[in-house]
């Protein structure tokens, strides 16, 4: 008998198209899915939604799109605010637009994090991958959203620089840290899903940067034996995805095919417990063969562990230490920002560690 999953974390999409045309985006090179379409996140499906689920504590508004060009964006964020659920995006914005009502917004209704995506520290290098992005005017929104934080007295949102890391761009790193410590920004690199688009050159700089044993994610199944993306199917158990219109997507990787249900036609609790996707659960944690008409079927996630009979483990997916993975992040960015993992490696080579 499978579990009902019944979580406290919502994560939706706010809006499914984008204006910028970044080279190895799924979205810029094989276009709107129609599974996914290019609409946005309605208020009313957000607000029934929300009303129909008091458990939800945290709304994460992300996934294949921009979500500042979702016009209803700011009755989304205060509604939020309003139910006191927790608003964040942690998958990356671009930020090239955002109407100055929103800006303000973010901090009036207290949005509380917000990523975003900026791959170098000039507009010269940043333009190579955001193709149409306006580097200026991303860190002009930034400091505005800075300007609100300090009128309201509020430390949120709490703002992250995404650095996704290219060959063009990682002489730029170290600059880029210093920018965002400026705008007062936590700092985070950012592995690149295709290592055949602009190679990282050099391998030493980028693995002291990132504290990550490889540069790229097929060198780190090699390192380690594990999948650098293995921990996105646990995302069916915590925090099924809802396309923006209310389809069961699941997962931040699946675009091709849905799980059947619908968030705000059939409610939101039978959609992410239908038969379908307790089947998906099922064959995930290698219990039984997968259905043909399963989104899993075609995923590399998924055939790579097919290939390996390394399949997920309940232990894994509800690791004790799950709930406190802040803390782990939070570590992790104070051993990245402040240089301790050079000055570890440095005390290691004069045999002091």
């Amino acid at each position: 008998m499978s579990m009902l999953v019944k979580p406290k974390k919502l994560t939706i999409e706010a809006n499914a198209s984008c204006q910028l045309r970044c080279p190895t985006c799924p979205t810029t090179s094989e276009g709107y899915n129609p599974v996914v379409g290019s609409g946005h996140l309605k208020f009313r499906d957000f607000q029934d939604l929300l009303d129909a689920n008091p458990q939800i504590e945290e709304v994460q508004l992300e996934n294949r799109g921009e979500m500042f060009l979702n016009p209803e964006l700011l009755s989304i964020i205060k509604y939020g605010f309003k139910k006191k659920a927790l608003m964040a995006c942690d998958s990356g914005a671009n930020l090239n637009y955002i109407r100055p009502d929103v800006l303000e917004g973010l901090v009036k209704y207290q949005f509380r994090r917000l990523a975003c995506s900026i791959d170098g520290a000039t507009p010269e290098t940043y333009r190579i991958y955001r193709v149409g992005g306006d580097f200026d005017r991303v860190i002009e929104n930034i400091r505005a959203i800075n300007h609100f934080k300090k009128v309201y007295r509020s430390k949120y949102p709490i703002l992250t620089w995404q650095f996704i890391v290219f060959g063009h761009n990682e002489h730029e790193i170290r600059m880029a840290k210093k920018m965002a410590m400026d705008l007062d920004m936590r700092f985070a690199l950012k592995m690149s899903w295709n290592s055949d688009y602009s190679p990282i050159r050099d391998e030493k700089l980028v693995m002291a940067e990132t504290d990550l044993p490889a540069v790229t994610r097929e060198r780190f199944m090699e390192v380690t034996g594990v999948d650098y993306m293995r921990s996105t199917c646990y995302s069916l158990w915590h925090s099924p995805r809802v396309n923006w219109d209310g389809k069961i997507l699941g997962c931040c990787w699946n675009s091709w095919g849905e799980f059947g249900g619908n968030a705000f036609q059939d409610g939101y609790i039978p959609s992410i417990n239908n038969e379908k996707i307790n089947h998906a659960r099922e064959v995930l944690l290698g219990k039984v063969k997968p259905s043909d008409s399963l989104p899993c079927v075609t995923c590399d996630l998924y055939l790579k562990m097919k290939d390996s009979n390394n399949y997920l483990t309940l232990s894994e997916i509800f690791h004790p230490l799950y709930p406190y993975r802040f803390l782990y992040h939070s570590a992790r960015f104070i051993y990245r920002a402040f240089g301790i993992g050079r000055l570890r490696a440095w005390l290691r080579k004069i045999k002091w560690l």
